[in-house]
C-alpha cells in the first residue's frame, strides 16, 4: 500500500525472505568477514535456502564460504552444500549473486561479497571523459592511467579514485585489480593499446574491452596470441566493445560500453526487453472474444 502510494507499483511478482536474527553473535561472525571482504582481504559468499522444497532442509539454512573453500554452517545435507560451494566459489570473485536450484525442488540464493566493482580505463581522451561520470553514478571505482599529464589529472577527472601518469603497462601492474575489475583500453594509437591490452590480458580482470574497430582487434589479437596470451583469455576479450545501440558520439559510446559491462557483472543478456508481439495478439483476441460474448 505505501509503494502504490508513490507510484511505485509495477504488476510483477516478489518474493521476500524475512530472515530474523535471534542472536547477533550468530550473525557477527558473517558480517565481519563481509566487511574484511569488501576491504580486499578476499571474496566470501552467503547462502540461504529460500524453499526446502520436498526436503525435510529448513529455510533459512545458511552456508557461508570463503575463497579457500572453508566453510561455516550448512544448507541442510552435504549433495547441497557442494553444489552451493562450486557455485559460490565461481561467483565470489566477481561479486555476482544467483538462484541455484537444489535437488528435491530446493532452491538456494547465493550473495557474494568483494571489493567494490573496479574500472580501468586505459587512456584519458574523450571516451574515457564521458564513462567516468557515468561509472561513478553506477557505483564503480575508477582509475585512470595515461602518459600525458594533460588528459590524467584529477581536474579532468574529479571521479576518479586514482589517476596515474605513466607507461600504460606499468600502471596497470600498480593498480590492485582483481575479477570484480573491468578495464577499457581506448588509448591514442595501436602501440600504445598493444602495450595496454597485453597488460590487461596478464591482469586477473573478468572484463576486458578494447575500443575500435574489428579490423583493429585482429591484428591486436594476433600480437597477443604471438606474445604467448592464451587463445582462452583472448577470446575473452570484447572487441568492440560496448553493446550495439548505434552509438556515434562519445557520450552514447559511454553508455554503450558501460551497458555491456553492467550485462556482463550481473550476467544480463544485453537484449531489448519489450514485450514479445505473440502475446499482444493474444491480448487483442481475447478483448475480441469477450466482445463476442
Amino acid at each position: 500500500d505505501l509503494a502504490a502510494q508513490d507510484g511505485l507499483v509495477c504488476g510483477g511478482t516478489m518474493f521476500f525472505l524475512i530472515d530474523p536474527i535471534y542472536k547477533t553473535e550468530d550473525f557477527n561472525p558473517y558480517a565481519q568477514e563481509v566487511v574484511s571482504a569488501y576491504e580486499g582481504t578476499g571474496p566470501v559468499a552467503l547462502v540461504s535456502v529460500v524453499n526446502p522444497g520436498n526436503s525435510m532442509n529448513k529455510i533459512g539454512n545458511k552456508l557461508f564460504i570463503r575463497q579457500d573453500g572453508s566453510i561455516i554452517g550448512s544448507l541442510g545435507n552435504s549433495a547441497w552444500d557442494k553444489k552451493a560451494i562450486n557455485q559460490a566459489l565461481e561467483l565470489a570473485p566477481s561479486g555476482k549473486e544467483a538462484f541455484i536450484e537444489l535437488d528435491d525442488g530446493g532452491e538456494a540464493f547465493i550473495e557474494s561479497y568483494t571489493t567494490p566493482p573496479t574500472l580501468v580505463l586505459a587512456g584519458g581522451g574523450h571516451i574515457a571523459k564521458s564513462m567516468a561520470p557515468l561509472a561513478k553514478t553506477l557505483g564503480f571505482r575508477i582509475f585512470i592511467i595515461d602518459d600525458r599529464e594533460e588528459f590524467a589529472n584529477s581536474e579532468r577527472f574529479p571521479e576518479a579514485t586514482k589517476v596515474i601518469v605513466d607507461d600504460y603497462a606499468a600502471g596497470m601492474k600498480s593498480l590492485p585489480i582483481n575479477p570484480n575489475t573491468a578495464i577499457v583500453v581506448a588509448t591514442r594509437g595501436h602501440r600504445h593499446d598493444d602495450r595496454a591490452l597485453e597488460a590487461a590480458a596478464q591482469s586477473p580482470a573478468s572484463y576486458i574491452g578494447l575500443l575500435g574497430s574489428r579490423r583493429k582487434g585482429i591484428l591486436i589479437y594476433e600480437k597477443l596470441l604471438a606474445s604467448g596470451i592464451p587463445l582462452k583469455r583472448v577470446k575473452s576479450i570484447h572487441t568492440p566493445t560496448g553493446l550495439d545501440i548505434g552509438a556515434r558520439t562519445p557520450e552514447e559510446i559511454a553508455v554503450s560500453i558501460m551497458a555491456e559491462i553492467v550485462a556482463f557483472r550481473l550476467v544480463g543478456k544485453g537484449g531489448a526487453m519489450k514485450m514479445e508481439e505473440r502475446r499482444i495478439d493474444r491480448i487483442q483476441e481475447k478483448i475480441a472474444r469477450k466482445s463476442k460474448n
